[in-house]
């Protein structure tokens, strides 16, 4: 059984953080108990270097950091109708084949580390598919940047239903896309997308395999469902968290029923531009009740373990020394995050970090947590006591 996230960004994209370097990604990657995690970036040429000298290769497609922490090359790229679509590529040859194929058509290849790519959906496919790749698409129903933004099937995309992953997004899960009849035979992929390295982003998705080893190749099978290999966990943020859930303002981020938002021409009444969420675009595709096919693995909701000590300890951000050091002592003390999220006793909680700590660990696990759902570009916010939610922002769609 390995734990992987297939998706992150390096220091070379947008927005991201200069701590995101191998040595920190896989320092962390062990506090969240990942085994492996994706490259990210990989056609960027600053970025490749940087990961070709601070890992050793394992075989073709597998590499390893003298921490343990395994990689496989992947990166998310921008097609030409904005859709968002992650790859993973079998060896550092298939990477600069597949550069060598689209370098003409990207105007930033290597000064972005999430380039675009002036290609369809499905020509971006049929290259990675001549180099032996796999290619699925990303956070897959946000507002922006998605597949089921742009269009309203996959087939209408890669001109194929035959896609063997997608990405639900923070948004989503797996009760919620499992109402979409085309994606019967997908396998989901929870993955943080993280743009930053610390414990409330990197990990906080992630997907469990079981494969009889720890490559690419035996991933790869486990992605398609062969051999044996399968996925047999996904487990994701609780989706109510993610930052476009809901139909929300992006100004103010206040929230709107559909039919309100349709009402309202798409403006608030602060004047902002009101974006639809991921639960009513996903009212929209479905076209049955959820049926979760036979292969499809459990779904784990969770909540940063980082987040939940903000709440208990009464700070304002997850950022704060007092957090960063109380989460480190809990991970370096019970191997892991998930291990104190969901498995140590709560007498040994206690015993390191209090009993208020404690609790409100125990009260995650038993879904006692308060969330303030996200919209509009907002992420969700986790709270212990109910009357911390602020009823004023879903006033449009209440």
């Amino acid at each position: 059984m390995i734990n992987v996230d297939f998706h992150i960004h390096s220091k070379y994209s947008g927005g991201t953080s200069g701590n995101m370097e191998i040595p920190v990604i896989a320092e962390q990657s062990i506090f969240k108990g990942l085994n492996t995690i994706g490259s990210g970036d990989c056609l960027n040429k600053n970025w490749l270097d940087h990961f070709v000298s601070s890992v050793k290769k394992v075989d073709e497609g597998t590499f390893e950091h003298k921490s343990g922490i395994r990689f496989i090359l992947t990166t998310e790229v921008e097609d030409y109708r904005r859709v968002h679509h992650v790859i993973l590529f079998p060896s550092l040859s298939a990477v600069q084949e597949f550069r060598d194929t689209i370098k003409d058509k990207s105007p930033n290849l290597d000064t972005d580390g999430r380039c675009n790519i002036n290609l369809a959906g499905d020509e971006l496919l049929d290259i990675v598919s001549n180099i032996d790749g796999l290619i699925g698409p990303s956070h897959a129903f946000t507002p922006w940047t998605s597949i089921y933004k742009e269009y309203n099937s996959l087939e209408e995309c890669y001109k194929t239903k035959n896609i063997p992953f997608l990405e639900l997004g923070l948004s989503a899960d797996t009760q919620m896309a499992d109402c979409i009849s085309e994606l019967k035979n997908v396998t989901f992929m929870t993955n943080s997308d993280a743009h930053s390295p610390w414990p409330h982003r990197i990990g906080r998705e992630f997907n469990r395999l079981k494969v009889k080893d720890n490559t690419y190749d035996e991933i790869i099978n486990a992605i398609k469902r062969r051999g044996g290999n399968e996925f047999v966990l996904n487990v994701g943020i609780d989706p109510d968290l993610g930052k476009y859930h809901m139909t929300a303002c992006t100004r103010c981020y206040k929230k709107y029923s559909w039919d309100k938002a349709k009402e309202t021409k798409y403006r608030c009444t602060c004047g902002g531009l009101i974006k639809k969420g991921v639960v009513d675009r996903i009212n929209e595709l479905h076209d049955q009740e959820v049926i979760h096919p036979p292969h499809r693995p459990r779904y784990i909701k969770t909540i940063p373990l980082a987040e939940i000590l903000v709440e208990a300890l009464g700070l304002s951000s997850v950022n704060s020394k007092k957090v960063q050091n109380l989460w480190k002592l809990l991970v370096e003390s019970f191997k892991n995050e998930i291990n104190v999220l969901i498995v140590t006793p709560k007498e040994e909680i206690e015993r390191i970090a209090g009993e208020k700590v404690a609790q409100a660990i125990i009260d995650f696990r038993e879904g006692k947590i308060y969330i303030e759902p996200g919209g509009g570009g907002m992420y969700g916010k986790a709270y212990l006591n109910k009357k911390n939610i602020n009823q004023s922002s879903l006033d449009g769609y209440l």
